[in-house]
């Protein structure tokens, strides 16, 4: 009977390191890479070169994504908003143009011009940084310390079809926490979006 016991425990255990190893990426409390990806604007930007960030909206998102055109006029609202309290948005499309050709660098150039973005948005060519922090949705959210510690994953609110109809709006009330110096709420939801589109050797 213990026997059969340590097994069991044995198993379990072995079950959830496997789980674990398979979902990467990283957990609440983490400290994020740093990275240096090519902005719209042709340059190279990394979040060690700004200087006044007190933290970082670290957002993977795309331009053909229903989901990620919802949210859209919200991403720059929060940039708006938060980029001059020192947390901007740096937005970060993830993609494969050969499978989905809308995500392509052109292309995000030209939908970076039609929307007006006053944040970054990069483009994660090698795909390297999305596999790193473990994003798998557009959009999805990895909010930063100044430290680069993750403090908040996952979803901006709690209603993607209709920004009148949000009842909690996640990433905001964790970047007001921080800005008070308190704990965040609610630190991990789940990202609702269109899945990443990896390249073959990327998966």
């Amino acid at each position: 009977m213990k026997q059969a016991l340590q097994l069991s425990l044995l198993f379990f255990l072995f079950s959830a390191v496997s789980l674990w190893a398979q979902s990467g990426g990283y957990r609440v409390g983490d400290e994020a890479r740093d990275f240096n990806l090519k902005n719209v604007d042709g340059k190279t930007v990394s979040l060690g070169k700004m200087k006044k960030a007190k933290g970082y909206v670290v957002i993977f998102t795309c331009n053909h994504c229903p989901f990620a055109v919802a949210y859209e006029d919200r991403i720059i609202a929060l940039h708006k908003k938060y980029a001059k309290k020192g947390f901007p948005v740096i937005a970060i499309n993830p993609n494969d143009k050969d499978i989905q050709p809308a995500d392509s660098y052109e292309n995000m150039q030209k939908r970076a011009k039609e929307k007006g973005f006053p944040f970054v948005y990069l483009y994660d060519e090698t795909q390297e940084i999305a596999r790193a922090y473990g994003a798998t949705r557009t959009p999805h959210v990895y909010l930063l310390d100044k430290n680069r510690r993750v403090r908040y994953i996952g979803a901006i609110d709690d209603n993607h079809e209709e920004p009148n109809a949000v009842k909690e709006r996640y990433l905001e009330n964790a970047i007001e926490a921080l800005l008070a110096g308190k704990e965040v709420p609610r630190t991990e939801t789940k990202a609702i979006g269109c899945t990443i589109k990896w390249r073959a050797s990327a998966k």
